[in-house]
């Protein structure tokens, strides 16, 4: 079904609310902001990887899709230990991607298409090769060049052994030794060494980072790991492993520190510094909704991500639980709520949820709550997961840390450096750290699965083949074959394709006036049968049947939108099987 409502019929019953939002600048509200992972989006210049010149030339695909704006992950100059969140210079542009000017063009370009631009900052920490770590690693032991990192004495008789027991979130001990003794700290790959905020140079220096890009005109921030900049006095043991697996469950010593909050509302004075609703969005995991909802009090960020939503299972009770507790976390501090399927760091909802009937239905469902969505790239055209890269095209740091082989230099023989993962440079100071000896495959496992890859896999725009238009040259990971008829080009116009249904849910979602920010009215929950979900906002209704065979029911209003064919007389409604569909009362 494609929509019956238009949004020349509806907009002037959606004015008055459009123009309250814009009024007093809360377009970050309703938004529906699309996450682009640059190194997979567009390639303009041939060399297999996305660049900001590609994201520029494809910036018409976005705004015919109907989004609010565009989050761009980090383009800074880096060594690509983590895809590029291993920054080695935050107010440049790695020529990989481009340089200022292309930036620039950018923001421009999307400014001109009505598309407002964020983008990633990683204040957690800096790669090992930015001037800050590489001046640390040249100072010795005490110091105050060292003082803007976590670096600490070993425990044991001889030092040997790691300051505390924390694991990193890719695997293994969250700390590596030097040659002369101390260890420092990451709670990420060894070349994302931890910025300690104690520090007022590095409070500082973000401060001039910001203002920075605000200068140039982007509208806002993505804050990476916005949960994890300051740690438990004394960093404690946790006493136990697998702690990835806590994290977003369970308290943790070095993530959702109340230290945090005084950082962020900093950064929300900087902000609100700066015309235009400049805004900031907190990627942060936290044991409960009421935590999560400390992040975006009104002199914090304007949002911060709900992974509850995205990790809910296909289950009507456990997806109205997580709507509910979510509304009323955020409700409670006068916050949105936002809400995401999937992004760059998790498998595919399509995949995930078992199907792209699924999928489609979940999309639907997340459009209709109260609040602003993220889409990431590739899920309005139904991508799967990629499931059979081989390893050796696999880039994931974690992927090679709990895969990684035995090198050269890095056994009992090795030399100085050996174990430590560290290559030393000429003269002998110890270089960019890599992947370590020395840990047993049990604890790697413990960190994330190493797989992200295959969320990542460059788009299909167009053509039969690989790179399916993806850019003049080929891809830096491969497509699978057969994906041309997932391309933009092969689903322009087919009304059943997955990217037109977006295109309509989008649309609908500006004009229909009971959609989108939460001042638009409440979300209530009708009585429905088992297995469906059934809510209405102002002039709206939503059904959701997640059970594996079709349902009738009476039909809600007027069917404007579904994820598969619906049937009904205007009494009564037979629902397909794992679909959502959208009325008008």
């Amino acid at each position: 079904m494609t929509h019956e409502l238009t949004a020349s019929r509806l907009a002037s019953a959606s004015s008055k609310a459009t123009a309250d939002t814009a009024a007093d600048g809360g377009w970050w509200r309703d938004a529906v902001i699309y996450q682009v992972y640059v190194r997979s989006f567009a390639d303009s210049d041939g060399d297999g990887i996305g660049d900001l010149r590609g994201v520029r030339e494809r910036l018409p695909h976005l705004a015919r899709l109907g989004v609010d704006a565009v989050w761009l992950t980090p383009f800074y100059v880096s060594p690509q230990a983590d895809g590029g969140y291993d920054v080695a210079d935050y107010r440049a542009v790695d020529p990989l991607f481009g340089d200022l000017s292309d930036a620039d063009d950018l923001i421009a370009a999307a400014h001109a298409l009505g598309l407002r631009v964020i983008v990633d900052v990683v204040p957690n920490h800096t790669s090992a090769e930015h001037p800050w770590f590489r001046e640390a690693l040249r100072a010795g032991p005490g110091d105050g060049a060292r003082a803007r990192y976590h670096f600490r004495p070993g425990r044991g008789d001889r030092g040997e052994l790691p300051p505390n027991d924390w694991e990193s979130v890719f695997g293994g001990p969250a700390w590596t030794r030097l040659p002369d003794g101390d260890w420092y700290l990451h709670l990420f790959a060894p070349e994302q060494p931890d910025l300690n905020w104690e520090h007022p140079e590095v409070a500082e220096e973000f401060d001039s980072v910001l203002r920075f890009w605000l200068d140039l005109g982007i509208d806002g921030f993505r804050i990476d790991v916005a949960h994890g900049m300051v740690k438990a006095p004394g960093m404690p043991d946790i006493g136990r492993g697998a702690q990835a697996t806590l994290i977003g469950t369970e308290p943790l010593p070095f993530f959702d520190q109340d230290g945090v909050h005084e950082i962020h509302r900093s950064w929300r004075r900087l902000l609100d510094s700066y015309e235009g609703g400049r805004i900031g969005v907190a990627e942060a995991w936290a044991p409960t909704s009421e935590r999560l909802a400390l992040y975006v009090r009104p002199d914090e960020l304007h949002q911060a991500f709900n992974f509850r939503f995205l990790n809910c299972p296909w289950d009507p009770a456990e997806l109205r639980t997580v709507i509910d507790e979510s509304l009323a976390a955020t409700t409670s501090v006068g916050a949105p709520t936002t809400w995401v399927l999937s992004n760059h760091d998790v498998v595919r909802h399509r995949t995930r949820y078992g199907s792209l009937d699924r999928a489609r239905a979940a999309a639907l469902l997340m459009l209709a709550l109260p609040g602003s969505a993220y889409v990431y790239q590739g899920e309005e055209l139904g991508l799967p997961e990629v499931t059979d890269l081989p390893d050796e095209a696999r880039r994931d740091p974690a992927f090679r840390r709990g895969r990684r082989r035995q090198e050269p230099g890095s056994g009992p023989e090795g030399g100085a450096h050996a174990g430590t993962g560290l290559r030393p440079e000429p003269d002998g100071t110890p270089r960019a750290p890599g992947r370590r000896s020395g840990t047993s495959p049990e604890a790697e496992a413990a960190g994330q699965d190493g797989l992200r890859d295959g969320c990542r896999v460059p788009l299909p725009w167009a053509g039969t083949e690989p790179p399916y238009g993806f850019g003049p040259g080929g891809a830096w990971l491969p497509q699978p074959a057969g994906w041309g008829g997932l391309g933009v080009a092969a689903q322009t116009g087919d009304p059943h394709s997955t990217l037109e249904l977006y295109r309509a849910a989008l649309e609908l979602r500006r004009a229909l006036p009971g959609l989108g920010a939460p001042e638009a009215g409440p979300l209530t929950w009708l009585p429905a049968p088992e297995g469906v979900l059934l809510f209405t906002r102002p002039g709206f209704a939503c059904t959701l049947n997640t059970r594996p065979e079709p349902v009738e029911l009476p039909a809600p209003g007027r069917p404007v939108l579904s994820s598969a064919p619906v049937e009904t007389d205007g009494r009564t409604v037979r629902l397909p099987l794992d679909s959502c569909t959208w009325w008008a009362l």
